[in-house]
């Protein structure tokens, strides 16, 4: 079992802002994140203009999603300043385009791996142009039936990309997604399914999610960041809050020394401490030569150092060779 992979989305909530996205680059990389993820698009490429907004996403300052996100839009060079920033904070920049034009800006800025969205795992023109880049892919599969999540890979692996480099991240697209509806089981059925690297996408609001997605053996974890989550956009308020991310990463990359080995062994200080808490056999009053081993005349005690209580019914069929005051340890 590896240590999960992690990535910090910040997705849209640097609220149109470098300085805000350069400081979440920040907290991330110094968090342990692997990867800090932001969205590349052009708005009119990817939305209608009189396209309504989902619940989620409802604002007093905008009327539609063209006007929302056209306020989160990054340009190719703010692309590059984050970029720049990633590579100062020794932190790896990626992205999810939404959009044929934004993957090719993406293949421009010689990204390694590349994120496909949950709402494009449908959009047949679109696998088709990312899946002849043959780069790494990391697929989010919200709102997705298994049939779909197939036929997404079908294009992608004869556009190009050889499935060993794409990883399905198991998804619920509820902002924020309840425990109870995010369906952890889905990555162990992904896994023995697909035959590929699996991950969750986590959209709920606590650790145990993910926590429970590592154990099932998912590769990789994303989680949306934010450093306030009251501010105004469509995903503050299903992210993690940044104080609590470092705490987050370390537990999720310390499961593998949890969980161990599928064996039975003790550890060295469990061997240790055996001899204190652990019983042996006592006399429980005095005991003469020749008198025969019962339940009245012994009792088992700490420490662990003498005749193991586990040798009890053995003793019960001897005579004692010895004469034992009360309270002493049995020998034979």
């Amino acid at each position: 079992m590896n240590k999960p992979i992690f990535i910090a989305e910040v997705g849209v909530n640097h609220n149109g802002r470098i300085s805000l996205a350069k400081k979440l680059i920040s907290i991330a990389s110094k968090s342990g994140a692997d990867y800090v993820k932001f969205q590349s698009y052009k708005t009119e490429n990817l939305v209608s203009s009189t396209a309504s907004l989902a619940k989620y996403q409802r604002s007093k300052s905008v009327k539609n999603q063209y006007e929302l996100l056209k306020k989160y839009e990054l340009t190719f060079l703010q692309h590059q300043t984050l970029i720049r920033e990633c590579k100062k904070k020794k932190i790896k920049f990626i992205s999810s385009p939404f959009d044929l034009e934004s993957i090719d800006m993406l293949k421009k800025l010689k990204l390694e791996t590349i994120k496909i969205p949950s709402g494009e795992i449908d959009n047949v023109p679109y696998l088709v142009h990312l899946g002849k880049l043959n780069k790494k892919l990391i697929m989010s599969t919200g709102m997705s039936t298994f049939n779909e999540i197939k036929k997404a890979l079908k294009i992608l692996i004869k556009s190009g990309t050889p499935l060993k480099k794409i990883t399905v991240l198991h998804c619920n697209s509820q902002y924020p997604t309840p425990e109870n509806e995010a369906n952890i089981l889905t990555i162990k059925y992904l896994k023995k399914k697909l035959g590929c690297s699996i991950g969750y996408s986590d959209h709920t609001k606590g650790y145990l999610a993910s926590t429970c997605a590592v154990v099932l053996g998912a590769d990789v974890i994303e989680k949306h960041i934010t450093l306030n989550s009251n501010s105004h956009g469509p995903d503050h308020k299903a992210s993690m809050h940044v104080k609590n991310l470092k705490e987050f990463i370390s537990s999720l990359k310390n499961i593998k020394n949890t969980m161990g080995i599928e064996e039975k062994l003790l550890s060295k200080k469990e061997k240790i401490n055996k001899i204190y808490v652990r019983k042996s056999i006592f006399a429980k009053k005095n005991i003469t030569k020749g008198e025969k081993f019962s339940k009245e005349n012994l009792i088992t005690l700490r420490p662990a150092k003498f005749i193991s209580a586990s040798k009890w019914k053995k003793l019960l069929k001897l005579k004692s060779k010895y004469n034992f005051s009360e309270g002493k340890p049995i020998k034979i």
